[in-house]
């Protein structure tokens, strides 16, 4: 990508901004100015570039299948850590093997950004950035470590429902249905109805903005400083339809523990309002909450479509990304 065509900052999106806004620079980087652009070319441009991520690959273990590598703050910039240093941030360059692949650091920028501005939903900071020779990446700061490079508790739901290739086979990740996993929530959160009702609403914008990845790895709870263990803030949102041909639900039981509206499902592999109502039903949120909720997911909101306007999508996937989210709303609103 060509530097010089900023117009917005590679965080917040906003416009006006040809490198990270103040608030971001506060939200992300402690307020040093870190620049969006790295000192050093991308993994794949060289055997020299490779050799700087590989060991780092090797230690980082967050899992998952795209490329994580484990950054840290250095003064005013970031590089990837060194054995036995604790990092603070993971960065996921381009994969391989996907459709649209240049896409993927823009569309997890873009999509985290709607949730966490448009939807008010608690997410992990995070922000675009490029390597020298341009190629995008997307970073994202860790909430389990702290300021002084210790870490919160955490623990991801396949852990705590006690899943592993061991206990559930090599896709034990993705194993259940929604409604079982929201038991973690009871039986681990005092404070759990408050926790269900944003529970709840990542599982509808996972489901309106196509993320077919949104597994049991993928939903966490993380220690507080009461020592009381709390949803985290979501991670790892992205419209997966536009890299891969996706499921609309990542559990293999989908949303329901049993067969609640299944022939509708096989017939059209959509849910609509209903299924959503009943699910918060099922889990503990009151009638009146869901629906006030479910509502705020089905108005029109001016400022999503200014943010995939602003993004760093090309022309093409900015179109792409919001059909897909138009043409599930619509369903959605219209069961």
């Amino acid at each position: 990508m060509n530097m010089d065509e900023i117009q917005y900052c590679p965080g917040s999106l906003a416009e006006g901004f040809q490198t990270y806004s103040p608030s971001v620079l506060r939200r992300m980087f402690k307020g040093k100015r870190v620049s969006h652009i790295l000192p050093f070319d991308s993994p794949d441009a060289s055997e020299e570039t490779m050799t700087l991520f590989l060991e780092n690959r090797k230690r980082i273990s967050i899992s998952g299948v795209q490329e994580k590598i484990s950054f840290l703050l250095d003064n005013d910039s970031l590089r990837p850590t060194k054995l036995e240093e604790q990092g603070a941030y993971i960065l996921k360059p381009v994969p391989r093997d996907l459709m649209q692949v240049e896409l993927v650091p823009a569309n997890e920028h873009l999509t985290m950004q709607i949730a966490s501005q448009v939807y008010g939903i608690q997410t992990a900071e995070n922000v675009m950035l490029f390597f020298r020779n341009g190629k995008p990446a997307y970073i994202t700061r860790r909430f389990d470590v702290k300021n002084d490079g210790s870490k919160w508790g955490k623990e991801d739901f396949a852990t705590l429902a006690g899943k592993s290739p061991d206990t559930a086979g090599p896709d034990f990740k993705y194993t259940g249905s929604y409604e079982e996993a929201a038991e973690i929530i009871r039986n681990y959160v005092a404070a759990w109805r408050i926790d269900m009702e944003r529970y709840f609403e990542i599982i509808v914008f996972n489901y309106l903005f196509s993320n077919g990845d949104a597994h049991l790895k993928n939903f966490s709870l993380l220690e507080a400083a009461s020592g009381e263990y709390r949803l985290s803030p979501a991670y790892d949102l992205i419209n997966t339809n536009m890299h891969v041909n996706d499921t609309p639900f990542a559990l293999d039981k989908g949303l329901f523990a049993d067969n609640f509206g299944s022939d509708y499902f096989s017939r059209t592999h959509q849910r609509g309002w209903d299924d959503f109502l009943e699910l918060g039903n099922r889990i503990g949120i009151t009638d009146n909450r869901a629906v006030k909720m479910l509502e705020k997911f089905g108005e029109k909101k001016p400022g999503m479509e200014i943010l995939i306007q602003h993004s760093f999508l090309s022309s093409k996937g900015k179109r792409a990304f919001l059909q897909h989210f138009q043409t599930r709303r619509n369903k959605f609103i219209s069961k």
